[in-house]
């Protein structure tokens, strides 16, 4: 598969201890989103998008609507974000997004992730300059032509267009997202997205196929997994097909 699929976060959980995180995830950023954008998604662009990535995910019409609703009361937490940067087992980079009310806790939890599993965290910068923020969308298609004529006609710039095993993936600049939605579902309405998310997209990517350091690897993103206030999870290591 394309680049598109690198870094895509799991989206369907497999246990109940999974699915309550991804809940707690998408119920902290759709918080976020209302309360600094306004409560209606058709004024509030952020919003939308992450109610629709929110359906997507399969997370339940309550939670998105009581995470909503906490923001229009106007109190609960105050959430900031947080960015750490680092290399994981093999050499791989990883960025680790985090929406955090207790900093310190947040830094201690991913700290330990890196020292327990062969990874070295750095400082602000370490890595971010080797990932490019993009919006990102894949989905079923092999005519490239078409999709690239569509999206110069509604005067997008796109970075990069690729079509690999009957998947299209665009790659734009982030402040391009609604623009290249909008010319896609225009051109096709029936159009469903694999892949809409604004990720930082690696540059390079670092093959890895020593079994030890896969495992290594699994094992140090599953500690961040289980890390409440991680958001997102991006990297660069490329692994063996499955």
């Amino acid at each position: 598969m394309g680049r598109a699929y690198q870094n895509r976060k799991e989206s369907m959980a497999k246990t109940a201890g999974q699915k309550t995180r991804l809940y707690s995830r998408y119920g902290k950023e759709l918080y976020v989103c209302a309360k600094n954008g306004g409560f209606d998604p058709d004024g509030n662009l952020a919003l939308r998008q992450m109610i629709s990535k929110a359906k997507k995910d399969q997370v339940p019409a309550h939670v998105i609507e009581r995470a909503i609703e906490k923001a229009r009361g106007g109190g609960g937490e105050d959430y900031e974000t947080a960015r750490y940067e680092g290399f994981g087992p093999g050499g791989c980079m990883v960025i680790v997004d985090c929406l955090t009310d207790n900093g310190k806790r947040t830094f201690t939890e991913v700290r330990q992730a890196f020292v327990k599993n062969d990874a070295k965290l750095g400082g602000p910068g370490t890595v971010g300059h080797m990932f490019d923020h993009q919006a990102v969308f894949a989905f079923k298609g092999d005519d490239e032509e078409a999709v690239l004529e569509t999206l110069m006609m509604a005067d997008v710039d796109v970075t990069d267009l690729e079509v690999e095993n009957g998947m299209v993936s665009v790659f734009a600049p982030h402040t391009e997202f609604f623009k290249v939605k909008t010319a896609l579902t225009e051109e096709d309405a029936e159009l469903e997205f694999e892949v809409e998310e604004i990720s930082f997209v690696p540059q390079t990517m670092t093959d890895i196929t020593d079994p030890e350091v896969i495992e290594q690897l699994e094992k140090f993103l599953a500690a961040l997994e289980d890390c409440d206030d991680v958001q997102n999870v991006y990297h660069n290591a490329e692994l063996p097909a499955s």
